[in-house]
């Protein structure tokens, strides 16, 4: 059966892009920019961006491509004979399937938040009642699991309707009304009274602030963010590169995806901190920024119902481009390795898909006595720990081994594959980098990642 193709340029571009976009852009990069000295933070991020995102990105679309395969059967297609490379790909598969098991749960908080601001479930709401709601939602696994089969029947419906009919037609909509909503929150966010400290906070470098947290903790801090921002390591650019043309080089196109996936963190930070600091409130991490304390803002806004609605809408298609990603990679994985229609990979992965979610929706519940990493952590926190700080990292370390070493696919295939096309060029002399730096710096990753979390 001959490979599926993307019907546009901008439909790879936006669905690669959109994939790499997720929640963790929104509310994980502009905290951490605004906790490691802010403008000195993203100079950071920005260089190893280039030197560490965008090589590991050519490769796995350079594997993807010359293969035309999936992650699961792509490096069977291209390594030599009797080699083990392949275990790779099953490894991959079980990153994305481990992957989507928390995803879902998250992105179905963003559609019940919009859904809840968009009905004006939070208005007249106070601090307390906005805080008692998110612990309601969280201690109710009905709610939870409702919004997560939902997560589960869009992302493979759409899926199941083929990549250009399906997957590039309505992610690109979606994306192109992200990017929109985004720029719409952000002039909004700036434009408050009060906004201009916020910006200041988030954009101007803070050097008396870097010191106290130490130079080589914000230099840590860019390197993570830029290597788990792209989502390297478990297959999920190599689907989109076998799905590609050999029309455009391969370097060219992952520096578009990169400045989108930059892009929205950034604007990200310009909608929350002006609106943060408007309303006089301390800019926190994670789940209670986003759950607890934004409503609070939307609530004391003029208009705030309509730019909450339009916030968690946003929020919701930053998380379903990423679920529509994935799970289009693990539909793909299945047809390769059993040879099922896209309809019957569709069915038994929304069956399957449903059933390893549960864990992670009843963590906050009725298995919140299970507390995997010590106290206060979930379900959730274990499966995230295993995909971020194991899965991603080692699975790009054995993308770039394959493609560098010459008991692998070798530098020079990968070196053909990446600059067929018109476009941007990778250099011959980048050779020396990718062999002995680049596995180093992820090593180094690696073992940051398993220090600061056993500390």
């Amino acid at each position: 059966m001959e490979r599926e193709k993307f019907k546009s340029r901008l439909g790879f571009i936006l669905l690669s892009a959109g994939c790499a976009i997720g929640i963790g852009n929104v509310w994980r990069f502009p905290y951490v920019v605004g906790n490691s000295g802010g403008g000195v933070f993203v100079l950071f991020y920005l260089f190893f961006l280039i030197i560490l995102g965008l090589p590991i990105m050519t490769m796995e679309f350079a594997v993807g491509r010359a293969s035309r395969k999936s992650a699961v059967k792509a490096f069977k297609t291209l390594e030599k004979p009797g080699q083990k490379w392949h275990l790779q790909g099953y490894a991959a598969m079980f990153g994305n399937y481990l992957l989507m098991m928390f995803y879902t749960t998250v992105s179905g908080w963003m559609l019940n938040y919009f859904v809840g601001m968009a009905s004006g479930k939070f208005e007249g709401a106070d601090a307390t009642g906005i805080q008692t709601q998110f612990s309601t939602m969280l201690e109710s696994p009905g709610v939870l699991t409702f919004w997560m089969v939902v997560v589960v029947l869009i992302g493979f419906g759409i899926c199941s309707l083929g990549l250009q009919k399906g997957v590039e037609k309505i992610t690109k909509v979606m994306m192109i009304a992200l990017l929109v909503i985004m720029v719409i929150l952000a002039v909004v966010s700036i434009t408050m009274e009060g906004g201009k400290e916020g910006l200041s906070f988030y954009l101007v470098p803070d050097f008396t602030k870097m010191h106290e947290i130490g130079i080589s903790n914000v230099i840590v801090s860019a390197m993570n963010q830029a290597f788990f921002t792209l989502s390297l390591g478990i297959g999920s650019m190599a689907i989109f590169g076998s799905y590609l043309g050999k029309e455009r080089s391969l370097l060219g196109e992952s520096i578009n995806i990169a400045f989108l996936d930059t892009f929205v963190a950034i604007v990200a930070g310009l909608i929350i901190f002006p609106a943060c600091f408007a309303f006089g409130v301390n800019p926190d991490s994670g789940p209670s920024l986003v759950f607890i304390t934004l409503p609070n803002i939307f609530n004391a806004m003029p208009g705030g119902r309509i730019w909450g609605s339009c916030f968690f809408l946003f929020m919701a298609f930053a998380s379903l481009s990423t679920v529509i990603a994935v799970f289009e990679n693990l539909m793909s994985s299945c047809m390769d390795l059993w040879g099922w229609s896209r309809k019957k990979s569709a069915w038994i992965n929304i069956i399957f898909m449903i059933i390893v979610s549960m864990p992670c929706v009843l963590g906050f519940n009725v298995l919140a006595g299970f507390e995997p990493l010590g106290a206060g952590t979930t379900i959730l926190d274990l499966e995230d720990f295993i995909v971020s700080n194991l899965l991603l990292p080692i699975g790009s370390l054995i993308f770039t081994l394959f493609c560098v070493s010459r008991y692998g696919w070798g530098f020079d295939n990968y070196l053909k594959e990446v600059n067929e096309g018109k476009g941007i060029k990778m250099p011959s002399w980048i050779r020396g980098y990718c062999k002995y730096v680049l596995p180093v710096i992820i090593v180094i990753v690696i073992v940051n990642g398993l220090y600061s979390f056993f500390k």
